[in-house]
């Protein structure tokens, strides 16, 4: 594909672990910098969430529903973006391309692994009228790469600075780190469950789909024994390369280490604790000056409070405070991610995914 001039109009699109909403973002960005000019989000309908969330675990029927799930969540797509545009006064011929992550329903790193994110890219072209790069994970897996986490290239452009230690943290659904060494990208990887197994228990026991605040969770005490076996898990311990998803840390994982007669509040501190636990033990050998957060976790008091304590040495901060607003880093890193593909510069990281060589990521669908 021809190279097309390094600076533009983008936009980016996320439906992260969550499945609860796509953030939607135009960027101006000339890979170096990036300038989110607007910012849009689409609640997902509960029935297609639930279709959405119902494809994270094998079932029957599977083909034919991730076939309707991929059509409506393209259609999704293509209206969060006409929608961000018609709010900002762009026209589609100025977006020289859209960046779409899709909705992850499987995720298998490993020998012969692949990714599957649904949304379907010629659903979004056609009714955009904007190129679509999407499918972003698979090449770096073909790679032997774990195909995830995909962010740390964009993370290094923005948010590295000479002589001082850096982590970008993103508390989605799953927490991921970016270690900067200075302008040097150390390496990146998943530290297990965000707010997934958070949202699921909240949601579980109030009917809410988050925990404000942590509020629910500070009503409870974490239980010494359950956060134990929990911490226990192997996959907190092992070395990266690695990655995670809904498929490992669920409803089903968790059920396995209850008794039943818990309080519904304490295994919810338990598991506020799990997650500043895991993330601040992942980081211990690296020791960051400065801890960046983004993601929807960072809205979450007690999360941030309990980080701090495990963390003690790491100024902890918005991601704000480096010039990107923290709800919005994933939809733009995907806009960057656009830029890279249409542009011909390679997207993954091999120090973070294990994959072989640096690649170029995405699929593009022409309108």
């Amino acid at each position: 594909m021809p190279r097309t001039p390094n600076k533009g109009l983008y936009a980016g699109l996320m439906s992260g672990t969550s499945a609860d909403a796509i953030d939607a973002a135009l960027v101006d960005t000339d890979g170096h910098q990036c300038r989110v000019l607007a910012t849009h989000s689409i609640t997902l309908p509960e029935t297609l969430r639930n279709q959405v969330l119902a494809l994270c675990a094998p079932g029957t029927d599977e083909l034919d529903r991730a076939g309707t799930v991929q059509r409506r969540l393209g259609s999704l797509f293509a209206q969060a973006v006409r929608e961000l545009l018609h709010g900002s006064g762009h026209r589609p011929e100025q977006v020289v391309a859209i960046g779409c992550h899709g909705q992850t329903v499987r995720h298998r790193p490993g020998r012969e692994g692949f990714s599957l994110q649904l949304g379907s890219g010629d659903v979004i072209a056609s009714e955009t009228g904007i190129p679509v790069v999407t499918d972003f994970r698979n090449r770096d897996m073909v790679l032997g790469g774990q195909g995830a986490p995909l962010v740390p290239r964009f993370h290094q452009r923005l948010f590295a600075r000479a002589g001082e230690r850096r982590t970008v943290l993103n508390i989605g659904g799953m927490a991921n780190v970016t270690l900067l060494d200075g302008e040097r990208l150390a390496t990146g990887f998943d530290t297990g469950p965000g707010n997934v197994l958070l949202d699921e228990w909240c949601h579980r026991h109030t009917g809410k789909h988050c925990d404000d605040n942590g509020d629910w969770a500070r009503s409870g005490a974490p239980l010494p024994a359950l956060l134990e076996q929990l911490l226990a898990e192997p996959y907190f311990s092992r070395l990266p390369p690695k990655s995670t998803g809904r498929e490992h840390f669920n409803s089903r994982w968790l059920s396995a280490y209850l008794h039943g007669d818990e309080s519904a509040e304490d295994v919810q501190a338990t598991l506020t604790e799990l997650t500043a636990m895991t993330i601040a033990r992942a980081l211990a050998d690296f020791a960051p000056d400065r801890l960046l957060v983004c993601g929807g976790g960072i809205h979450n008091g007690l999360l941030m409070e309990r980080l701090a304590v495990h963390l003690p040495d790491a100024a902890i901060l918005s991601t704000a405070e480096a010039g990107l607003d923290p709800d919005w880093v994933e939809a733009a890193a995907f806009a960057w991610l656009a830029w890279a593909r249409m542009t011909g510069v390679p997207g993954n990281a091999p120090e973070v995914t294990g994959a072989s060589r640096e690649a170029v990521l995405g699929a593009v669908y022409a309108p």
